[in-house]
């Protein structure tokens, strides 16, 4: 089989080269499209259940929202882990999944349980959420919202923590990539209603009558329609309150036919909800600050640009003086870890290439060889993109380039040997002709491609142990294994086509062989190493005939 594969690559070099240019086109594609990040996400398959209830203390947490939703999830299937947190004002239930479960089948089990748990909290206790779905690597971009010099009294905190909360994030939610924009610092906007307890009591009013009055207030209505010729005018209620005024002239209740509005028996005034942080920059007052969560799965690189892309786009639009300061950007710290990535890469191969270069002692057969690493690098970069496995540290810092050329060195040095030596079956003559050549290279390659076969394939079995890992260890070095296993299938199918191909078309034809330094380096080694063969052949037969010896007793 092997040898009809490359009897067809020296016959049909058109077609392979062919082959080796669809294979550079694809690799460079797929290394432009290929996931890049610093190291792999080793987190667990997992979902969130977040529930904020600010009246409620860490035990009423506990009792009313947390050990109902832990009861009601309790026999979703394939689920490994649960844990929770209960504090004042906070319930945060983990549920960690197998991790070939699809989060978003996860998602929609838990889901399912929750519309059942909700009658089981009590009203006004807060609402489970399900938390976004991203990973510990998925903080991709932290930024923050601050006023020019200047412009400090005319924007407060709270204003920035709305321009944040209204504009920023309303804008940053259509990001392709993007699983969940959040800010913090500053202070919420809200609208307060302190009441006034003596009034409350002279008017015979409740709490809960001054809540159903705000809460019937604000709403719109919708009515029917009234024709009038060729048109029709639809009837609406605008009953959203828009100002501190409007919530003032809502009426909470009749007496004596006078209405009773929330501003007789309470104070409407802006306030903030309450905070527990504050987030300042440069010692020079208080600012507010964003993070985004990229979605789990998506291609870091893709999504950094379009957050890039659309923050600068969102400048435009904000008020003057008002500023988006990145202060951290992990696109920053990849560029770094894949320029050392690079950097290590390019300077193993030109390495390579010499020692291939010096000690072949010819400089075609050395460049054929050399040519592997590339196309190699490319193949595995496309079995990268087909498989899911994203460029990091651990995965591309875990190439060997002598593993890959090792099957092209094994064929490229035995074909150089046959035509230094082929004077000897074709009369003496001093240059092969095309077809010569071919059958040159066809008998070189066919003769030692097993055993280049063999040594290629115990490697890939070496890599075999780390891919039966589990867990996070499974995560961390798997991508490394498999990466490494596609630059070498890709160097064992390249030595079985390109290789060949290469060599029959571009190597010399000459069977004159002149002495040169790889000669010179390969006397020296052999005047070392003959002695010691010589010395272990001599123990060998001693060491054999004493055996013999005693054996005989």
């Amino acid at each position: 089989m092997l040898d009809k594969i490359i009897a067809f690559s020296i016959k049909n070099k058109f077609i392979i080269g062919m082959m080796t240019l669809a294979l550079i086109i694809t690799g460079v594609w797929s290394a432009i499209n290929l996931p890049i990040d610093v190291v792999p996400d080793i987190s667990n398959n997992q979902v969130q259940v977040i529930t904020l209830a600010p009246s409620l203390g860490a035990q009423e947490v506990e009792q009313f929202i947390t050990a109902p939703i832990e009861l009601a999830t309790g026999n979703i299937a394939h689920v490994t882990e649960k844990r929770s947190i209960s504090r004042s004002g906070l319930s945060v239930i983990t549920i960690v999944f197998k991790d070939k479960t699809d989060v978003y089948w996860a998602r929609q089990q838990v889901n399912e349980k929750l519309k059942d748990v909700q009658s089981l909290i009590p009203k006004g206790m807060g609402e489970p959420q399900l938390a976004p779905i991203t990973t510990g690597l998925g903080e991709i971009y932290h930024y923050v919202v601050h006023t020019k010099p200047g412009y400090e009294e005319k924007y407060s905190a709270t204003d920035l923590r709305t321009i944040q909360d209204w504009v920023i994030k309303r804008q940053m939610a259509g990001v392709i990539g993007l699983a969940e924009v959040s800010g913090w610092g500053g202070y919420v906007k809200q609208y307060e209603i302190a009441l006034d307890n003596e009034k409350l009591n002279a008017m015979n009013l409740t709490i809960s009558e001054i809540f159903e009055a705000l809460e019937n207030n604000n709403q719109n209505t919708g009515g029917s329609y009234i024709e009038q010729q060729d048109n029709a005018y639809f009837i609406r209620g605008m009953g959203q309150v828009k100002s501190i005024e409007d919530i003032e002239r809502i009426v909470v209740k009749t007496i004596d036919g006078l209405p009773v509005l929330v501003r007789d028996v309470a104070t409407v005034q802006f306030g903030s909800a309450t905070r527990y942080g504050a987030i300042t920059r440069n010692g020079e007052g208080e600012a507010v600050a964003g993070i985004t969560l990229m979605l789990k799965g998506e291609n870091f690189n893709e999504v950094s640009k379009n957050v890039k892309e659309r923050i600068a786009q969102i400048q435009k639009t904000l008020p003057e003086g008002v500023v988006i300061e990145p202060f951290i950007d992990r696109s920053e710290l990849v560029g770094r870890a894949m320029g050392t990535v690079e950097k290590n890469l390019l300077e193993g191969g030109l390495i390579v290439i010499f020692i291939l270069v010096l000690l072949l002692g010819n400089l075609r057969a050395g460049l054929v060889v050399a040519s592997v690493i590339p196309l190699a690098m490319l193949f595995a970069l496309c079995m990268m993109r087909l498989f899911g496995v994203s460029g990091n540290l651990m995965s591309l810092g875990a190439i060997d380039f002598g593993l890959i050329v090792d099957g092209a060195v094994i064929i490229v040095e035995a074909i150089v040997h046959r035509i230094t030596m082929s004077h000897h079956n074709y009369a003496g003559i001093k240059k092969l002709s095309r077809e010569q050549m071919d059958n040159e290279v066809y008998a070189a390659a066919s003769k030692i491609r097993t055993s280049a076969a063999f040594g290629e394939i115990i490697i890939m079995i070496v890599y075999l142990p780390i891919l039966a890992l589990a867990g996070i260890e499974g995560k961390m070095f798997i991508p490394m294994a498999q990466t490494v296993a596609f630059a070498i299938l890709g160097a064992f199918i390249l030595s079985l086509t390109y290789v060949p191909m290469m060599s029959a078309l571009c190597l010399s034809r000459n069977t004159e062989h002149k002495r040169n330094i790889s000669d010179r380096i390969m006397d020296f080694f052999q005047r070392i190493y003959t002695p010691v063969l010589n010395l272990c052949f001599t123990v060998q037969k001693i060491g054999g005939a004493h055996i013999l010896y005693s054996l005989s007793f």
